[in-house]
């Protein structure tokens, strides 16, 4: 489902915290359709590249672009171009004090002007397709952490983003729960989304991905398929890695 169009164009991004260098020159470029899995140790600077390309992170140097447009730094540019974006944390992000229905229809009303009737028709189609619609009149405290997720899913997708991006989307749930997010995001990839995704799910970077990037200590070590990383990892940051993995 691939095309050869650049999507996400990363170059030669820098990122510091003071003296701490968490990205060093990062080039990374993900096209139309491709699904790319972001995966290291602790500390190695997945989470921070991912929140750079929505500018929640600021970067120290370097450009991104989204779609052929730079990363605006503020403003109303900034605001349109995270419309292009959809995210999903960690942590759910819900707004507790709205119901489901009215968590996943409040920016589409808010940023893309929809009447209340065709986002409600088109939050309900979503939450339909991420298998929570019926609890689009509960609050997020109502649901379990996994239906949670995938009203955090189906809001995202509300704004019809461009690209998703995938903080560690399982990382905060149960066992039991992991696979119905998973299952979410398989159905996305295999429909055709742009996503990047970091994630410590093996099982999902070997079913999903068309691109595993490895990275450590802020930087990329090494990119290739699922297939050739996970069978025959070039260097020894990777090897050691995989090795770890296996052996818990």
């Amino acid at each position: 489902m691939t095309s050869d169009t650049p999507l996400v164009v990363v170059e030669n991004v820098q990122k510091h915290y003071g003296d701490f260098q968490a990205l060093a020159d990062i080039d990374l470029t993900v096209n139309q359709g491709e699904v790319v899995v972001v995966i290291g140790p602790s500390g190695s600077g997945k989470s921070t590249l991912c929140r750079t390309i929505n500018r929640l992170e600021t970067i120290t140097s370097g450009t991104i672009r989204i779609d052929g447009k730079e990363l605006p730094a503020e403003g109303k540019g900034l605001a349109h171009l995270r419309a292009d974006v959809g995210m999903v944390f960690q942590s759910f992000n819900l707004f507790a004090h709205l119901t489901i229905l009215e968590n996943v229809t409040l920016g589409p009303m808010k940023v893309r002007g929809l009447k209340k009737a065709d986002a409600e028709a088109e939050a309900m189609v979503l939450l339909k397709r991420v298998g929570v619609a019926q609890q689009a009149s509960k609050l997020p405290a109502q649901l379990s952490g996994g239906q949670q997720q995938r009203v955090a899913i189906a809001r995202a997708l509300a704004m019809k983003p461009k690209v998703m991006l995938f903080d560690e989307p399982t990382s905060a749930l149960d066992p039991e729960m992991i696979n119905e997010v998973l299952d979410v995001m398989v159905g996305l990839a295999q429909e055709g989304m742009t996503m990047i995704v970091v994630t410590h799910e093996m099982g999902f970077a070997r079913k999903a991905a068309d691109r595993v990037v490895f990275m450590a200590d802020g930087r990329i070590v090494e990119e290739a398929t699922p297939e050739e990383f996970f069978t025959n990892p070039k260097s020894d940051r990777a090897k050691d890695f995989l090795s770890k993995l296996l052996t818990h």
